[in-house]
C-alpha cells in the first residue's frame, strides 16, 4: 500500500491549514461535528427519495464521541451518508474539494423543481470548503478516517500523518458512515493536548460550539451511582462506584428558532442567565426571526446591571454569531454600533459567507444588512420600553445611559437624531412615574428626555436651560439657577462629564436652543430691567476697567453688574463654546501635557446686593486699593461657586480675615 500525495501538494499549504486560518485549537470538534452532521443530513435527505434507504428513520441518526484515554485517541462517529473509496480520495485527499459544497449545489438545482412547501425538507448543510477536517491536525498527530458509503458493500480506511501523505486501504466496518479516530498528541510545555480527552473538555466545547446540532452528541460519561449497602452498616457513611452512562450533550433545539408562543418567560431568563453567565435576570428580551433578502433570526438581551469588566480593556462587544445553528464568532462587534454594546445575544443565519475558517465573513454585505436592521430594532424596543415601562427604562438608563450619550456625542454627532429621544437627564421638574408592583404609590424621579421637557415649556419659553457641574446638589446651590427656578423656568441638571459635551452637539431641539444659565447669552430679563442695567454698567464702565486690571488674569474677558443673581453678590459665566464645567472636564483628561483649556469668563456681581453699592462708593472716594482687594476677593469667591482652584489660597484667606478685623 503505497502513500499518495495531497493533490494540493505543499506541504506549506496544509502547514497553512492548520496554523494559521484558525485562530484556536479547540475548534477541530466544531468542525468535526459539523461535518458529521452534514453526512447525516445527506443520507437523511436521501432517504425521503430513495427505496434503498427507508429503513432510515430519523430517530436513530445521531453522533458519538469515544475518549480512549490508554491509546490517547477520541473518536467522531457518525451514522451518515458515508464515503466511498473515490469520495475519500476526492474529499480528503484534495484540500479544499468538499463534498458537502457539490452536494448542495445538485440539491438547489433539484429543489428548483420541487413544489412549494417541499423546500422545507431542505438540509441547511454547514460545511462548504473542505478544508474543516484539516483542523484535526492541530491536536493530533495521526488521523485515521474509516467509513463506508450506503452506495458501496466496502468500507475504506483512510490515514495520514500530515503533509507527507496518506494512504487509502479496504477495511472491515458494521454499517454506513463514518468514523474518525485522532491520535491526540503528547503535552508540550505550550500546549496541554490531554485536555480534549477529558470529559468536561468535550462536554464544555459541544456546549459552546456544537450545542444545537439537530441530531443528538452522545458520549459515554462517569456517573456516580452508590453501593448497596447490608443492614448492619445503613448508618455508616455511603460510598459510590463510578459507572459509565451515555449522554447526550447538546440541546439539539435552539431557543431562538422556537416559536415565541413556545417559549416561557422563565425559559428566556435562564437561557440568558446561563449563556451569558449572569446573576441577574435581564430587564428585557428580543426575540425576532426576519425573513427575505437574508433570513436570520435574533435573541437579543438588555442586561439589568453593568458588567465589571464594561469600561476596561477587556470588555468584548459584540454578538455571537451561528451559522445553522453553529457558532462561527463569540464576539461579532460589526453587529452593534458602539452605543449599544451593552446588548447581549446572538444572531443566526443561513445566509452568512463564511470563509474557509468559518470564523470570519468573506463579504460583509449581509453583515451591514443585519446590523442595520439589529441596530433599528434595537432603538424602537427601547423607544416603546421608554414609553410603555418608565421604571424599567431609567434602571437601563443609569446603568447604559453613558455609552449612549457618547454616541449620541460621538462622530461629530453624526447618530445624534437617532439617539436623541432614548438620552435622558436629571432636571428639577420631578416626574411621577407608575410603580407596576404598587399601582396606589407613584414613584417620583427627576429624570427626563428632552421631548417632554419641551412639553412643558412655558409659552412664551424659547430656549432649554441647563446648568452642569459634578454633582446635583452643587447644580442646586449654584447662583445662576436660582433666579431661572424663581422666574418659573424647567432646569436640566447635567452632572455627567459627557452631558454638556452632547447637548452642544446638538444645538436644539425640535427648533429650540439649549442655553447654559451660566452662559453670557442667557434672556431672562423684560425690556425695562435690560434697560435699567445697561445704563447702571455703563455708569460704572471705568471702574470695571480698573477691577479687570486689578485682577490681572487673562482669562477675564469682562467684570460687570447683572440682574441674573437673586440673593447672591457674584458668579462667574462663560463666553464662547467652553464652559466652565467644559473646561474642567478637559482638564482633568489624560494626555493633556502642559497645555490647559481655559474657558473665557466674566465676573458678574449682583446689582441688587450690599456689595455692588459698596465698590461704588470705594471707587469714588478713590479707594483703589480697597477695590483692588475686593476684586480679588470676588473672583476667588465665584471660582470657588464653580469648583476651580483659586492661585492664591493664602492671600484669599488673609484679605477676609483682615476684612472681618474691620
Amino acid at each position: 500500500m503505497s502513500k499518495k500525495q495531497f493533490k494540493a501538494e505543499s506541504k506549506r499549504l496544509l502547514d497553512l491549514m492548520i496554523n494559521s486560518i484558525y485562530t484556536n485549537k479547540e475548534i477541530f470538534l466544531r468542525e468535526l461535528i459539523s461535518n458529521a452532521s452534514d453526512a447525516i443530513d445527506k443520507v437523511y435527505f436521501r432517504s425521503l427519495t430513495d427505496n434503498n434507504l427507508k429503513e432510515i428513520n430519523q430517530s436513530d441518526l445521531q453522533i458519538k464521541i469515544i475518549r480512549d484515554k490508554e491509546n490517547h485517541t477520541l473518536t467522531i462517529e457518525d451514522n451518515g451518508i458515508g464515503m466511498t473509496e473515490t469520495e475519500l480520495e476526492n474529499n480528503l485527499g484534495t484540500i479544499a474539494k468538499s463534498g458537502t459544497l457539490n452536494f448542495k449545489e445538485s440539491m438547489s438545482k433539484d429543489t428548483k423543481e420541487k413544489a412549494e412547501g417541499e423546500e422545507e425538507q431542505n438540509p441547511t448543510l454547514i460545511g462548504q470548503f473542505g478544508v474543516g477536517f484539516y483542523s484535526c491536525f492541530m491536536v493530533s498527530d495521526k488521523v485515521t478516517v474509516i467509513s463506508k458509503s450506503v452506495d458501496s458493500d466496502k468500507a475504506y480506511k483512510w490515514e495520514s500523518e500530515g503533509a507527507d501523505g496518506y494512504t487509502i486501504s479496504e477495511t472491515e466496518k458494521e454499517g454506513r458512515g463514518t468514523k474518525i479516530i485522532l491520535h491526540i498528541k503528547e503535552d508540550t510545555e505550550d500546549e496541554k493536548y490531554s485536555k480534549y480527552l477529558e470529559e468536561y473538555t468535550i462536554e464544555n466545547l459541544i456546549k459552546k460550539y456544537s450545542d444545537y446540532i439537530r441530531y443528538p452528541i452522545k458520549m459515554d460519561c462517569e456517573k456516580k451511582v452508590p453501593k448497596p449497602k447490608a443492614e448492619e452498616d445503613k448508618d455508616k457513611p455511603t460510598e459510590y462506584d463510578t459507572v459509565m452512562e451515555e449522554k447526550t450533550l447538546n440541546s439539539m433545539v435552539p431557543l431562538w428558532k422556537k416559536a415565541k408562543k413556545d417559549v416561557t418567560d422563565e425559559e428566556y431568563k435562564n437561557f440568558y442567565m446561563q449563556k451569558f453567565y449572569d446573576f441577574e435576570e435581564p430587564l428585557k428580551w428580543i426575540h425576532t426571526k426576519v425573513e427575505g433578502q437574508y433570513s436570520y433570526s435574533t435573541l437579543l438581551y438588555i442586561p439589568a446591571h453593568v458588567p465589571y469588566d464594561y469600561f476596561g480593556k477587556e470588555f468584548k462587544k459584540g454578538l455571537q454569531l451561528y451559522s445553522n445553528g453553529v457558532l462561527v464568532m463569540e464576539h461579532c462587534e460589526d453587529l452593534l454600533p458602539d452605543y449599544f454594546g451593552f446588548v447581549k445575544g446572538l444572531v443566526d443565519s443561513e445566509d452568512l459567507s463564511l470563509n474557509i475558517s468559518r470564523e470570519i465573513l468573506q463579504q460583509d454585505k449581509q453583515l451591514r444588512v443585519i446590523a442595520k436592521n439589529i441596530e433599528s430594532k434595537l432603538r424602537s424596543e427601547l423607544e416603546a420600553m421608554l414609553e410603555n415601562d418608565r421604571l424599567a427604562y431609567e434602571k437601563l438608563f443609569k446603568a447604559f445611559g453613558t455609552p449612549l450619550k457618547i454616541g449620541a456625542y460621538d462622530g461629530f454627532g453624526i447618530n445624534k437624531d437617532k439617539l436623541k429621544d432614548l438620552l435622558m437627564f436629571h432636571s428639577s421638574y420631578e416626574n411621577e412615574i407608575e410603580n407596576p408592583e404598587d399601582k396606589e404609590n407613584k414613584v417620583k424621579s427627576d429624570y427626563t428626555t428632552i421631548k417632554e421637557y419641551v412639553s412643558r415649556m412655558k409659552e412664551d419659553q424659547k430656549e432649554i436651560y441647563y446648568a452642569s457641574s459634578e454633582t446635583i446638589d452643587k447644580i442646586k446651590m449654584m447662583p445662576q439657577v436660582e433666579t431661572v427656578l424663581d422666574k418659573g423656568y424647567e432646569v436640566l441638571f447635567l452632572d455627567e462629564s459627557v452631558d454638556e459635551f452632547v447637548l452642544q452637539i446638538m444645538e436644539n431641539y425640535d427648533g429650540k436652543k439649549f442655553v447654559n444659565v451660566s452662559a453670557n447669552n442667557i434672556d431672562l430679563d423684560s425690556d425695562e430691567e435690560k434697560e435699567a442695567l445697561k445704563k447702571v454698567n455703563e455708569e460704572n464702565k471705568d471702574m470695571f476697567k480698573f477691577m479687570k486690571e486689578a485682577i490681572g488674569e487673562e482669562t477675564i474677558k469682562d467684570v460687570r453688574f447683572t440682574h441674573r443673581l437673586k440673593n447672591h453678590p457674584v458668579c462667574l459665566v462663560s463666553e464662547g463654546v467652553v464652559s466652565v464645567e467644559m473646561q474642567k472636564v478637559l482638564n482633568a483628561m489624560p494626555d493633556q501635557g502642559n497645555q490647559s483649556i481655559k474657558a473665557e469668563t466674566v465676573l458678574e456681581i449682583n446689582e441688587k446686593h450690599p456689595i455692588a453699592e459698596k465698590l461704588k462708593t470705594l471707587y469714588k472716594e478713590d479707594k483703589k486699593d480697597e477695590v483692588k482687594k475686593y476684586s480679588k476677593i470676588l473672583l476667588d469667591s465665584a471660582k470657588l461657586i464653580e469648583g476651580l482652584p483659586i492661585d492664591n489660597p493664602t492671600e484669599f484667606s488673609n484679605a477676609i480675615c483682615e476684612l472681618m478685623t474691620k
